[in-house]
């Protein structure tokens, strides 16, 4: 299996007034005035150990009194705003238990556990600076996935989230050996659909620590699903294979299982049930896709060699014309919706 990786780290792109407006069309402005700043201010750190005494890579960080105390508000009133609406009478029943900062890869987020203290129940939100490719991934995500997410925008910084599950690479090394052998099977067969999803929505970068395995438990079974938590590589790289998760090294686990446990014709059969999934989105979606794709059109999100590089790869690999016209990564992205609901719309019933 041959390895790739994007060859640099991505530049952080500015959300211009045609994305902001749009943000604010679908209530994605948050009314909380804290930024990622605010919270760079702290005094001082330590590291953060999981269960098994390993440095986790987050350091645990603290501020002054007084500056904590304004920034704890804030933090509550954005937990209101992501799950109540903006409700702030549930702000007396909440307590802002930890906050985190992270220096591993691109975006540097602060990780903020917010806990109810009538019931110890609690929940975690990520706060980073705003990036116009990384929004452009989260609303794509929102619209096209299984799954929505929720995130809000306040200047240049971000809010979002958390989406529950296994990281990847967590689960393939302590958790997949003990699958059952039908479980196997389905997680390849998720694989195999979130591999379609990425490349024809071009997500980029999906090594097994950018995704998780969500388990669910249906009557006598577990179902997994897999739902990418990274979006800074949307629409940013010029080499297809990395819209493309099959090609990276850590997920060979996931390929092995695969080549295992489906035959080719299943492979192609899962492939077309989720081009069709997909173009039955982008139709029921339409005034929405869009409104982001006509944005992203005119945004500069990646290099102009990026562009040429993918849309000539993706013109090889389909030889649809549209790809080879595009002159940014919005018209890219726009030539693959148009290819997916071309031909997969109308699905051939009976022959």
């Amino acid at each position: 299996m041959s390895d790739i990786s994007p060859l640099f780290k991505k530049p952080t792109y500015p959300i211009n007034q045609s994305l902001l407006e749009y943000l604010e069309r679908f209530d994605r402005i948050s009314k909380v005035a804290i930024s990622y700043d605010d919270l760079l201010r702290f005094s001082g750190s330590i590291n953060v150990y999981d269960k098994n005494d390993h440095d986790t890579l987050w350091a645990r960080v603290f501020y002054n009194e007084f500056e904590r105390n304004e920034i704890d508000l804030n933090l509550k009133k954005i937990y209101s705003l992501l799950h109540s609406d903006g409700n702030l009478d549930i702000i007396k029943f909440l307590n802002v238990d930890a906050i985190d900062y992270c220096t591993f890869g691109n975006s540097k987020p602060f990780r903020i556990k917010v806990r109810n203290v009538l019931n110890d129940n609690y929940v975690h939100f990520y706060i980073k600076k705003a990036d116009a490719s990384r929004i452009y991934g989260l609303e794509l995500e929102h619209i096209l996935s299984p799954d929505k997410i929720n995130f809000l925008v306040y200047q240049e910084t971000l809010i979002e989230e958390h989406i529950i599950g296994i990281p990847g690479d967590v689960f393939m090394e302590s958790l997949l050996h003990s699958c059952s052998e039908t479980e196997k099977s389905q997680i390849a067969k998720e694989f195999v659909k979130f591999n379609e999803r990425c490349m024809i929505r071009l997500l980029g970068d999906m090594r097994a620590y950018n995704y998780v395995i969500v388990p669910i438990h249906d009557f006598d079974q577990v179902v997994y699903k897999i739902r990418a938590i990274d979006f800074d590589q949307q629409c940013y790289e010029g080499n297809f294979k990395i819209y493309r998760p099959q090609f990276f090294k850590e997920n060979y686990p996931m390929i092995k299982l695969i080549k295992d446990k489906l035959q080719e014709s299943s492979i192609e059969q899962y492939k077309h049930e989720e081009r069709a999934a997909l173009a039955k989105r982008i139709i029921s979606a339409e005034t929405r896709i869009q409104k982001i794709l006509r944005i992203m059109s005119h945004d500069t999100i990646a290099p102009e060699a990026h562009i040429e590089q993918l849309k000539l790869e993706l013109y090889r690999y389909t030889n649809d014309l549209n790809f080879k016209k595009a002159t940014s990564m919005g018209f890219v992205l726009s030539a693959a919706f148009k290819f997916v609901t071309r031909n997969f719309k109308h699905p051939e019933l009976f022959k």
